[in-house]
């Protein structure tokens, strides 16, 4: 992919002064919600909203997009996908950020908008909502043609305390054997569907001044760069997966908070599925050398294992 020009970009709402970007993150949502729950008083009138929501056109590749990609299109242009992960509550479209709104945009409300921050208050209905939605970076690109797509697709998500959004990846933090249970997600775009396998679980920090701006290195098209990122992801990591990462690996960063008293974020990095490697067996899946060498079964382990079998 081209360089494109870099900005600040998180899980916030960003702002800008004086020449300087500086970044407010919000995210956070671990505190239970009381909800009243009343009787259902039933329908006497027709419905005065409309049924669905306004079309919008859109122009399919030669390769041609998915039909799903077809219909959530007509409810939202910024439709740029379905992320799905077994055994959470992930299993949503995400959209595209649309960058900086200028006011007066009838399409987002009319009003005005820093980059990666309308769709942290709005669900893909374009409605306010306190979930958000789950976006991409708005310098990504996952279009059809995969020699354009970015190195490394950044999607943001509030950590809901009711495991909605990316709440519920946070139990990869929480259980370091559940990576073993659910090591795959599922990434779709408009036009293909692709299978990622989990790299690295890391805690690291949301401030501008860190050393792994992990929000700011989506375009990872030279060999320096790209294992610059790894090696910084590795040193954070939680836990060692053993999954081999090498240059030429398409990679995806799902980055949601951690906590608000240090502005930390929890990011799960994961590569997409080599040739060879399938989709739901982790065994397929080429590790490192070194974990290869820490699991390879022992002289003494062999023959007891030969000396069951007999």
């Amino acid at each position: 992919m081209k360089s494109k020009t870099k900005f600040i970009a998180a899980c916030g709402a960003f702002i800008a002064a004086a020449g300087l970007v500086t970044a407010s993150f919000f995210g956070c949502d671990e505190k239970k919600e009381e909800h009243i729950v009343g009787k259902a008083e039933p329908v006497t009138e027709e419905p005065s909203e409309p049924t669905t929501l306004p079309s919008y056109e859109y122009v399919p590749s030669d390769k041609g997009m998915t039909e799903r990609a077809k219909q959530l299109l007509k409810q939202n242009k910024d439709i740029a996908g379905w992320i799905k992960i077994d055994q959470t509550k992930v299993d949503y479209a995400f959209v595209k950020d649309p960058g900086e709104v200028p006011k007066g945009v009838d399409f987002y409300g009319g009003e005005e908008y820093e980059v990666n921050s309308y769709y942290l208050e709005h669900g893909i209905d374009r409605k306010l909502h306190r979930e958000g939605a789950l976006f991409m970076d708005f310098r990504d690109d996952f279009g059809s043609v995969e020699s354009e797509q970015s190195e490394n697709i950044v999607i943001y998500g509030h950590n809901m305390a009711n495991n909605t959004m990316f709440g519920s990846i946070r139990r990869y933090r929480q259980d370091y054997e559940f990576f073993n249970s659910a090591p795959f997600i599922e990434l779709s775009s408009n036009y293909k569907d692709y299978t990622y396998v989990i790299c690295y679980c890391c805690i690291t920090s949301g401030h501008t001044y860190t050393d792994f701006g992990y929000w700011d290195m989506e375009e990872l098209n030279d060999e320096e760069t790209f294992n610059e990122y790894v090696t910084l992801a590795k040193g954070r990591q939680l836990f060692d997966t053993g999954v081999d990462v090498k240059y030429g690996d398409k990679l995806l960063t799902l980055s949601t908070c951690y906590a608000d008293e240090d502005n930390s974020r929890f990011i799960i990095i994961a590569r997409r599925l080599r040739d060879g490697e399938k989709p739901g067996d982790l065994s397929s899946v080429e590790r490192t050398e070194e974990y290869k060498k820490a699991h390879a079964p022992t002289e003494a382990s062999t023959e007891n294992t030969t000396e069951a079998a007999q």
